[in-house]
């Protein structure tokens, strides 16, 4: 007599497994809308060309080519363009379309969502980084440092700055009413950021009271960081205090992580309010 045997079952991924596929494919999507990625890749690029061009000479007595400030303050605003502004208009136009409703009723983890966007954020500030960093060696002279030092400190400002700035779209994405006002909802902020926290303006040239409100805010401390990083220390002078702060970078910077995680579990939804 033989018995039936017994069925082979292997249990669903994890959150970390699922997350790394669901990263896969949301890469898959992003780049399969080819205008999506011109603007994404481009938009920094060629505002950096057409301000390092129209402003040259030297900032200050300093002896640093204003050029070079304007690559260091635009890897600022490219990483911020490919985490905040990019999640605060894709997760609400997926809202209103109701993907994150019909996903939220699958047996895929929330967590494996949320790595998904993380991967897409990643990579994609990479490689905004990367192409930001060939602009500006090949055309603006910047000089990339030699010691692990300094390249570990680009690191954890990229993380951190990556972070928060992620974390702040997600949240951000539940304010438009809807996908269609997602861009101007997203994008005015981000805008007026980049002007008060020393991406188009020089910071030694704006109020410091206009200093004041950006210092509110991760954009500047990143954008600070990375002259840091990039430039010699002869242009520190240029800064609102005087010096490079990485330690109240990273401080800033790390309390927006924590501040923007409780925001989005605060304010995150699965349903468009038209849902209910």
């Amino acid at each position: 007599m033989t018995t039936p045997s017994t069925p082979f079952t292997t249990g669903l991924p994890g959150a970390w497994g699922l997350g790394l596929l669901r990263g896969g494919l949301e890469l898959k999507q992003f780049f399969r809308q080819r205008d999506q990625v011109v603007f994404t890749f481009a938009f920094p690029i060629v505002f950096l060309v057409l301000f390092a061009s129209i402003f040259s000479g030297t900032a200050g007595d300093t002896g640093v080519p204003v050029s070079q400030l304007y690559v260091a303050a635009m890897l600022g605003a490219g990483i911020m363009a490919t985490s905040f502004q990019s999640l605060g208009i894709s997760i609400a136009i997926e809202r209103d379309e109701r993907q994150l409703r019909r996903l939220s009723s699958t047996p895929m983890p929330p967590a494996a969502y949320f790595l998904g966007k993380v991967w897409l954020v990643l990579v994609t500030g990479v490689m905004e980084a990367v192409l930001l960093l060939l602009v500006g060696v090949g055309l603006f002279d910047l000089t990339l440092p030699r010691d692990v030092v300094s390249w570990l400190t680009f690191g954890w400002i990229f993380l951190l700055g990556t972070a928060g700035c992620a974390l702040l779209g997600i949240a951000i994405s539940s304010v438009p009413r809807s996908g269609r006002s997602a861009g101007s909802v997203v994008i005015l902020p981000f805008l007026v950021l980049q002007f008060i926290s020393g991406v188009y303006i020089p910071a030694s040239e704006l109020p410091g009271w206009m200093l004041n409100i950006g210092a509110l805010f991760p954009l500047k401390w990143m954008c600070q960081g990375f002259r840091g990083v990039f430039l010699p220390d002869s242009a520190a002078v240029l800064e609102q205090a005087g010096s490079w702060e990485f330690g109240r970078i990273a401080l800033v910077l790390g309390a927006w992580c924590i501040g923007g995680l409780l925001l989005c579990l605060l304010t995150f939804r699965w349903k468009s309010r038209r849902d209910g």
